[in-house]
């Protein structure tokens, strides 16, 4: 099948909700990509943060390989080995008590909103507490639930009626977060630390220990989204440890599964008895081909590479920061964003054309390699980019 054959039937059978840029992929090792004319590409999107170590990572394709050829998948109303092992390596590594394994991020953050109203059902015996916090510029997810969750009116104009009982804050001025929760109606604040799709906008420390200090003094529970800024990405395995602080929930995916679907929602000591035995379920949650993958990312994330993330993205940031037609560049360890003269869709574009896979998060550029990008593949890869916003 040729390009034209892919593109046309793509066009003909797949639903048109997806923007594709006009190359066909087909095979890559790391941070390096081929597209069906054999023409390298340097990746810095990482299939949006999902491929953690790469495109075909050989220990994370080891695990994948021999779990397929062992048991592909049961359901949850049996134990399965890659499944349990996961689950206690993150609880281990974390602190936190107890993992619901889903398929995406909106799943995890679904589980995280339907624990923090479970936990004030339970409390209060009726629904008098179930509107959670959220920011403005926010994004949590694209079902129905996490779009209302998303803090961005843009969002809310297609698929309405939306969920009730969420409420959107202020990111900047703690005092909405004060005002909402004095209305004595909320059971959590729900965070992501650096605002991904709303620009790669990272939360000022004075801020959120401000929102931490008042869920406290109102008994709200803290959710906070790592969908994105997870399992690595930001220099440390979470990034609310940068932050000082602990979460009761925290949900992620994307880089967990190493490039198969794989979310999940981490529960602490407030909830971890929260959900019980039917409060909520997925068919292929907690997979064990999936799980197998996330074991051989999760155990490899050592202080060595998260250093080595850390140090990469100050390379990025000294790099990029200053240069013609750079405006600003904002994030934490491998998660950039970089506001440009240009509209961040032509930079992508000529990127794109120069050999170098880039995103965009609204009007900037972002940047989410593969945690094990080389220094040779950065160097290069950040001099076509300047070259190409400098144009």
């Amino acid at each position: 099948m040729d390009n034209t054959d892919i593109k046309s039937l793509d066009k003909q059978f797949v639903a048109n909700t997806y923007g594709r840029a006009d190359v066909v992929f087909t095979h890559g090792s790391g941070a390096e990509v081929y597209d069906s004319e054999g023409r390298r590409y340097i990746d810095l999107g990482a299939g949006i943060a999902v491929n953690a170590f790469g495109v075909a990572d050989p220990v994370w394709a080891a695990a994948v390989t021999e779990q397929i050829g062992r048991l592909q998948h049961m359901s949850n109303l049996y134990y399965t080995e890659p499944c349990v092992k996961l689950a206690k390596l993150l609880c281990e590594k974390t602190g936190f008590k107890k993992v619901f394994f889903g398929n995406s991020g909106a799943e995890a953050n679904e589980c995280a909103i339907k624990t923090a109203r479970k936990w004030a059902f339970d409390k209060f015996g009726d629904f008098s507490h179930s509107t959670i916090i959220t920011l403005k510029n926010s994004f949590h997810g694209r079902t129905v639930t996490t779009l209302s969750a998303t803090g961005q009116d843009a969002f809310h104009t297609k698929f309405g009626p939306f969920t009730p009982g969420f409420v959107h804050a202020s990111a900047q001025d703690a005092s909405e977060v004060r005002a909402f929760a004095g209305r004595g109606n909320c059971c959590a604040v729900m965070l992501e630390l650096i605002q991904g799709e709303g620009g790669v906008v990272p939360l000022t420390r004075e801020y959120v220990n401000e929102v931490v200090q008042i869920a406290r003094e109102h008994d709200l529970l803290l959710i906070v989204d790592e969908v994105q800024t997870g399992n690595g990405r930001t220099g440390t395995l979470y990034t609310y440890e940068q932050f000082g602080f602990m979460p009761d929930i925290v949900s992620t995916a994307k880089g967990l599964g190493g490039g198969l679907p794989l979310g999940a929602c981490l529960l602490g000591e407030r909830v971890e008895h929260t959900l019980g035995a039917g409060d909520h379920g997925s068919t292929f949650g907690g997979n064990p081909v999936s799980c197998a993958g996330a074991i051989s990312i999760i155990e490899r994330i050592d202080n060595e590479l998260l250093a080595d993330v850390r140090r990469k993205g100050e390379y990025i940031k000294n790099e990029l920061t200053g240069a013609p037609g750079v405006r600003s560049v904002t994030g934490m360890g491998l998660m950039v964003g970089i506001l440009t003269d240009k509209p961040a869709g032509e930079v992508a574009k000529a990127a794109l054309r120069r050999g170098v896979v880039v995103l965009t998060a609204h009007e900037k550029v972002r940047l989410v390699p593969p945690l094990t990008v080389t220094d040779e593949q950065l160097a290069e890869a950040i001099k076509i980019l300047k070259e190409v916003i400098g144009e």
